[in-house]
């Protein structure tokens, strides 16, 4: 007779293999997360993106292969797993936050500057610099479904800025070399219905849209002041807002363009920043009529709230690019100037607003503030970051 440890190779084998398969789920388990505190850190000099969670403040995760990332931007799918990367080479890329790696990429242009995706999450829309205009493709697989040329006069086409999803299944987006603003009404996507608005102003450079979705304003760099479109109301037109902001003053050099995305609402008012001044404005929203303004540090680049309101958070362009400005929204007066170092690009608060995130450039870090003490809290080596997006994007209007 054979020894009983042979008798029964099938159930040892099947122990041994279930045992296995315990371990190997045991393992596994820790990997499985929610998406709702991640987010991504452009590292501009390497075309690669961290993922990081801000629960802890540690990093989870290590991208490459996302090409010219030196202008970046960063949208995401609905369900807050996909990231979609805007690179400046013309590459669109989809990054899956949970499995850490690419799942998609296309060069759809010479030079792109952002991209937007659809209220139903169904499209993703790039706005580009060569050639002018905006592409929209499957945000599941990438496929074209759309192209709409700017073309604002014959055979002339122009670079497109501002491009922002809005309620309606509609693209909003400003044309640099025309003054003009149009709305793309994606119902059909495959045929755009685009409705154009002309002589809004010289050179929109950049362009937001409000939290609630109604207003689309766009920055004029060609002059001062700002066009404001009512998109409730898209038949009266476009009102210029801030025309004179800067009269009988002595603009300075404009060392890097303001980003309007970023801006600053505070209960019924706005704060943006100064283009060629040394100053953020103070809009009251109601009238869109300027009530104030703030002496500030530099020319100020990204001027961004705090989530309830309290606080503003301004950087600043070179060669004053090694502070932060935090103003108190009630008295318009500066709490602290943060110096985290040369080259810082971006901040991104968290979704609840208790931290803040800086990418500091030339110190290859970024920082993570308390924004109660505004004490540093963490710093986490990256390599020339750029962009931090966090993937509570996911969930609101333009961004």
């Amino acid at each position: 007779m054979r020894p009983a440890h042979l008798r029964f190779p099938s159930i040892a084998g099947a122990l041994l293999l279930c045992g296995l398969l315990l371990g190997a789920v045991v393992q596994a388990e820790p990997l499985l997360r929610g998406t709702g505190d991640l987010a991504v850190i452009v590292e501009r000099a390497s075309g690669s993106l961290q993922i990081v969670e801000t629960s802890g403040n540690t990093r989870v995760g290590h991208v490459e292969g996302l090409g010219d990332l030196s202008h970046a931007s960063v949208v995401y799918s609905r369900d807050a797993r996909h990231a979609y990367v805007f690179g400046r080479d013309g590459g669109l890329s989809k990054v899956d936050l949970l499995m850490q790696r690419l799942v998609a990429r296309t060069i759809q242009s010479g030079n792109s500057i952002g991209g937007a995706i659809s209220q139903d999450g169904r499209l993703v829309a790039v706005a580009n610099y060569e050639p002018g205009g905006v592409k929209v493709f499957d945000a599941g697989t990438l496929d074209l479904v759309a192209d709409i040329p700017a073309e604002y006069a014959p055979g002339k086409r122009s670079k497109v800025i501002g491009l922002v999803d809005a309620p309606g299944g509609r693209f909003v987006f400003s044309l640099w070399d025309a003054g003009e603003i149009w709305i793309a009404d994606m119902a059909d996507a495959s045929r755009p219905v685009i409705t154009k608005f002309k002589d809004v102003g010289r050179n929109p450079y950049d362009a937001l849209i409000t939290p609630d979705g109604r207003h689309y304003i766009a920055g004029l760099f060609g002059e001062d002041g700002m066009a404001l479109l009512d998109l409730w109301h898209p038949d009266k037109g476009v009102r210029r807002i801030l025309p004179a902001y800067g009269k009988g003053e002595q603009a300075l050099p404009v060392y890097k363009m303001p980003h309007l995305e970023g801006w600053a609402i505070a209960g019924d008012r706005a704060f943006v920043p100064g283009v060629g001044h040394h100053a953020v404005l103070v809009m009251d929203t109601r009238t869109w009529t300027e009530v104030g303004r703030i002496a500030v540090d530099g020319q100020p680049v990204f001027v961004i709230a705090r989530p309830d309101g309290r606080q503003v958070w301004i950087n600043f362009a070179h060669p004053d690019n090694d502070r932060v400005q935090v103003i108190d929204t009630e008295s318009l007066q500066t709490l602290r100037v943060l110096e985290p170092g040369k080259g810082v690009l971006h901040m991104e608060f968290e979704p609840r607003g208790e931290e803040v995130w800086i990418s500091v450039r030339d110190a290859d870090q970024v920082q993570v503030y308390d924004t109660a003490t505004l004490e540093r809290r963490a710093t986490l080596p990256a390599a020339k970051p750029s962009g931090i997006f966090m993937s509570a994007r996911a969930h609101r209007i333009g961004l």
